[in-house]
């Protein structure tokens, strides 16, 4: 049996794979290479290059590989982009994944773990956001990942199928043996921006709206290293294959910075001072976003990289790596 990784060669899907890969599963890649990169992809997996969206193929992968599980993280991610252009979220993230849930029943898949977003709860207060809360989200971005959501407690429910959703906050860091990080060029990571303006790709950067009713008026956000994102996911996997219900869980720390303080910390971290623009707030962005942890931590989740500064440090490092490597992509 094996396991099917949709967007195994971006940011996070390139994490989960070498945390299976570490663990001694057969891995599938399944990546149209649009935002991924063929370097990130683990000598130990099979990558095909394709779309979730072909079923045929999926199917295929499927049949070939006895698939039992998929992890699907391909899409689009970027909020502001997402309100100029719905159609291409509810096509790359809506559309695409049902296409995928498709193939999967068809293929007899066993569990399917979906990775949404804190996105879906929309404009919400200071205090950490439970997964029962009503979910208004903001943005096309979030509802095409509430829609997914829909989809796939439907689908679940009428077919021998179980499934966990993992309501991502805010990503950061890279793997700590620098196997992996954030390497897309023209990334709107915050301290991926950050280290990138340190190191002096950017010749600045912009800060969003600074009045926000918050602590110091930026925006609040609950940054998650990104290997404790995916070792969420394993332990969400195994909790699956044990017989455990289908499930949604928020994935954070529970506790938020502001925009200005990871500011700081990627200067302190970094030693360099850098120019900083304050400007308008941007469509989308609720004001402070949190994770409620409860659930994930109740399945015996144990984050290992809870620290901001070790957060940024990891990116840090990995951004600097990245200048030794001959194809690195320009700089939006």
């Amino acid at each position: 049996m094996s396991v099917l990784v949709t967007g195994g060669a971006g940011y996070i899907g390139s994490h989960m794979v070498l945390n299976l890969a570490d663990a001694g599963e057969t891995v599938i890649v399944l990546d149209n290479l649009t935002t991924g990169f063929e370097w990130l992809i683990d000598h130990r997996v099979k990558l095909v290059t394709g779309n979730v969206s072909d079923t045929q193929l999926v199917e295929k992968l499927i049949a070939e590989h006895d698939v039992e599980a998929v992890i699907h993280f391909a899409g689009s991610i970027v909020v502001p982009e997402s309100v100029e252009n719905p159609l291409k979220y509810y096509k790359n993230n809506t559309a695409s994944t049902r296409d995928l849930i498709e193939a999967c029943v068809n293929g007899g898949v066993k569990h399917f773990i979906f990775s949404s977003t804190a996105a879906v709860y929309g404009m919400v207060g200071l205090e950490p956001v439970a997964e029962d809360v009503l979910l208004n989200p903001a943005s096309p971005y979030g509802k095409s990942k509430l829609m997914s959501e829909w989809m796939l407690a439907d689908v679940a429910a009428a077919h021998p199928m179980t499934y966990g959703v993992l309501r991502y906050f805010n990503v950061a860091g890279a793997d700590p043996e620098m196997r992996s990080g954030q390497s897309t060029a023209g990334a709107t990571h915050l301290i991926k921006v950050a280290v990138q303006t340190a190191l002096g790709h950017r010749a600045k950067m912009s800060v969003f709206g600074d009045d926000y009713p918050t602590p110091d008026g930026t925006c609040v956000r609950d940054y998650i290293h990104v290997s404790d994102l995916v070792s969420a996911h394993a332990l969400l996997l195994d909790h699956l294959r044990k017989g455990g219900e289908s499930t949604t869980m928020n994935c954070g720390y529970g506790r938020g910075f502001s925009v200005d303080e990871v500011v700081r910390t990627v200067k302190a971290v970094t030693g360099i001072d850098f120019i900083v623009e304050h400007g308008p707030r941007r469509p989308g962005d609720p004001a402070s976003i949190v994770a409620g942890a409860d659930r994930i931590k109740a399945l015996g989740w144990q984050p290992k990289y809870d620290n901001l500064e070790g957060i940024v440090e990891m990116a840090y490092k990995w951004e600097k790596y990245l200048d030794t490597r001959n194809d690195r992509p320009s700089i939006l």
